[in-house]
């Protein structure tokens, strides 16, 4: 008489010979908010701009600049980095569009950079 085998079997095979799956996820510090915040308009030129990651970031490779309305950096000295926070001061710089590129490099060692642009003046 033959037995057959139990249906449970080949489930667990596929369990055990299967890859492992890996349960890390790739993940990069992507700008959260920024304050003057993206696209809005202030009254008047802020002292500084402050961009909020995802992530921690890197100290040494994170970086941002601004320029005013009339195209010059207005950014003054090297960005500061606090934790997921990075900021710049800023020089005056009048009433127009700001632009604000900027590329970081997170503690997963992934670098992004984006921009975004907002307005001062009525």
């Amino acid at each position: 008489m033959r037995r057959a085998s139990p249906n449970w079997i080949i489930p667990l095979l596929v369990l055990f010979l299967a890859p492992p799956m890996s349960g890390k996820a790739s993940a990069h510090a992507f700008l959260d908010h920024a304050e003057p915040r993206v696209g809005n308009r202030v009254a008047s030129a802020p002292r500084e701009v402050t961009l909020w990651f995802t992530q921690k970031l890197e100290t040494a490779f994170s970086s941002v600049t601004v320029t005013g309305p009339s195209g010059q950096r207005v950014d003054a000295g090297k960005a500061r980095v606090s934790g997921n926070q990075v900021s710049v001061s800023l020089k005056s710089g009048g009433a127009g569009t700001y632009h604000v590129n900027w590329r970081v490099l997170s503690v997963d060692t992934h670098t992004t950079d984006g921009s975004f642009t907002f307005q001062v003046g009525p």
